[in-house]
């Protein structure tokens, strides 16, 4: 497969992952264009590899973390509006998804990555694992405590996970 074709295939599916990483849509297309002329350099070797969808993934969570990590970058989060929207109230549910994105985007970097990759792209553990570079059930224990901290924060009760 060439770069061209493979950007024509999967370039809108990573620009929605790096949206889902980094909360902005702006920042996200400019994240993906940087990890893609990245990976342009270095296609014969990337497009030799066993999956290389999962190697510029990985590039593109890791590319996510970096910018993350540098000081300049960071953004101080307020404290968000405590009114709750009414049920079946379009605008409300579209209001509840954006509180609930915040809170993602408040997790650490790889708590979000492995939520988002398991539930926005639908990916197993061992493929998360080969992205971030863990182990499986690494994966499954970030899952778990960004899972955990979300219920927390939204005030819904832990299970203990016995079965009644």
């Amino acid at each position: 497969m060439t770069f061209e074709e493979y950007v024509g295939s999967r370039g809108p599916a990573l620009v929605r992952l790096a949206r889902l990483l980094t909360g902005d849509e702006h920042r996200a297309e400019d994240l993906t264009q940087e990890v893609l002329s990245r990976a342009y350099v270095h296609w014969r070797r990337i497009s030799r590899a066993d999956r290389p969808d999962v190697y510029v993934r990985r590039m593109l969570v890791n590319a996510n973390n970096s910018w993350w990590r540098r000081r300049s970058n960071r953004e101080l989060v307020v404290d968000s509006v405590d009114d709750r929207p009414h049920r079946g109230d379009v605008g409300g549910e579209a209001a509840e998804r954006d509180e609930m994105w915040r809170l993602i985007l408040g997790l650490p970097d790889r708590q979000r990555a492995v939520l988002v990759l398991r539930y926005y792209e639908d990916l197993d553990d061992a493929t998360i694992a080969q992205i971030l570079d863990c182990s499986p059930v690494t994966v499954r224990t970030h899952a778990m405590r960004a899972l955990a901290n979300l219920r927390e924060r939204c005030g819904v009760p832990a299970t203990n996970g016995s079965r009644p």
